[in-house]
């Protein structure tokens, strides 16, 4: 297994199928372009690779909250469906804890769907814990 952040437009790429498994909304040829301008915005996206497929992706992002100091916000952290159960989810999410480490971070945080009971009983066996109701106002009216 390999971990490594998506620089080239090959490598952002080649995570568009595992991305779109949680992310069905995406358009595959704007995709490219979507996350250069995230990146240009200090998103970063990393990809876990085994045996020459890419088996995992997630998108973060490092930032200051006046209520808690520095974090690494996970926008989207997903494995491929074929793949899930090997360990590539818990490799990621581990990578992540040592990034946000590493950019001095205090906290890893992310959001997660509530109709997603897979992934919460993956992020509670992980450690982690519900810390607060995250609210949307839609502004597209």
């Amino acid at each position: 297994m390999k971990i490594a952040l998506a620089h080239s437009d090959s490598e952002i790429a080649r995570c568009f199928p595992v991305m779109a498994q949680l992310r069905p909304h995406l358009v595959k040829d704007e995709f490219v372009a979507r996350v250069r301008r995230m990146l240009a915005e200090g998103f970063h996206l990393a990809f876990l690779e085994d045996a020459g497929a890419v088996c995992a992706v997630a998108g973060y992002r490092c930032y200051d909250k006046l209520f808690s100091g520095r974090n690494l916000y996970v926008d989207d952290l997903v494995t491929d469906a074929a793949r899930r159960s090997e360990g590539h989810g818990a490799a990621l999410l581990h990578w992540l804890a040592q990034e946000a480490r590493r950019q001095g971070c205090v906290q890893l945080e992310l959001d997660s769907g509530v109709q997603r009971f897979e992934a919460h009983r993956f992020y509670f066996r992980e450690r982690m814990h519900v810390s607060a109701y995250h609210f949307v106002v839609n502004l597209k009216t």
